[in-house]
């Protein structure tokens, strides 16, 4: 090695996701530490997925079915996601699909959309109607608070730096 630095150039972007990625390969327990990595996103994520969960439930309800609850089936499905490695490489909020439900696998998406909504029949017959959710429930949940969301994941990154950076021998 040489130079007093890091074997490895940090920066919080997704490049510098793959470079702590690829630096944790070369350990050898690099797969703990990546696993480490991973939690550590996700944990500092869980607040951001518990306030869109928070915003699906204040969506008003004019039903009173038997079915399963639409919006506690939507707010199930909302977690963070962590990949390192592959296609896509990085850490975000997600509001899976919803199969179980209704038969409404974008239950998400739908009720979220700014206009039209999503159909459905009435009680299960004839005739169809429109239905509207709560509008931008999902992205107005990070509104002003996605910096601080960014900053917790960039915050986890560089303690893994950190540790990795401790574990080079000085001399």
């Amino acid at each position: 090695m040489t130079g007093s630095g890091p074997p490895f150039q940090l920066s919080c972007t997704h490049e510098g996701l793959d470079a702590l990625v690829k630096a944790i390969r070369r350990e050898a327990d690099g797969k703990a530490l990546r696993k480490d990595l991973a939690r550590n996103m996700r944990e500092v994520l869980k607040p951001a997925a518990a306030e869109a969960k928070s915003s699906i439930m204040a969506m008003g309800s004019s039903g009173t079915g038997t079915g399963p609850g639409l919006r506690s089936g939507i707010a199930k499905k909302i977690r963070p996601e962590v990949k390192l490695g592959g296609r896509w490489t990085g850490a975000r909020i997600k509001a899976f699909k919803t199969p179980g439900l209704r038969h409404f696998p974008n239950a998400a998406k739908r009720t979220n959309r700014r206009n039209g909504g999503w159909r459905t029949l009435s009680y299960g017959r004839e005739p169809w109607r429109t239905q509207d959710g709560k509008r931008n429930w999902f992205d107005r949940s990070f509104e002003g608070r996605a910096n601080e969301y960014s900053q917790a994941v960039k915050d986890a990154m560089d303690d893994m730096a950190r540790r990795l950076i401790a574990r080079i021998p000085s001399g």
